[in-house]
């Protein structure tokens, strides 16, 4: 099997030693995403929502880099410090999820 690295220069560069992703035949597999600004490499300002979006947009960049998109996600695995914030970002997350399902690729 085939095994790529994915980069693309629309997400901030991590700051541990791991690729943006790897793609193995038609898998995408996508380590961890911060609510990183591309812009500033900082934490994007705003709390919870915000950077679950961020979260997203990033998440998006590295799986279209790699030939994917949110579309097309089989598993998310999501880490929160504050397990009070969880109704505030299913809800943004939800519907970037559902925005991705609108715009699925045939």
């Amino acid at each position: 099997m085939k095994r790529t690295v994915v980069h693309t220069d629309k997400v901030p560069p991590a700051r541990v030693p791991l690729s943006q992703a790897i793609k193995i035949s038609d898998w995408v597999f996508a380590p961890g995403q911060l609510g990183m600004d591309p812009k500033t490499g900082r934490l994007i300002e705003g709390g919870i929502k915000a950077e679950t979006r961020q979260v997203c947009e990033n998440l998006k960049a590295v799986l279209e880099a790699g030939g994917s998109s949110l579309a097309r996600v089989a598993k998310v695995t999501i880490y929160m410090a504050d397990l009070a914030e969880l109704m505030a970002m299913n809800e943004v997350f939800r519907i970037c999820l559902k925005a991705s399902q609108t715009k699925r690729p045939g």
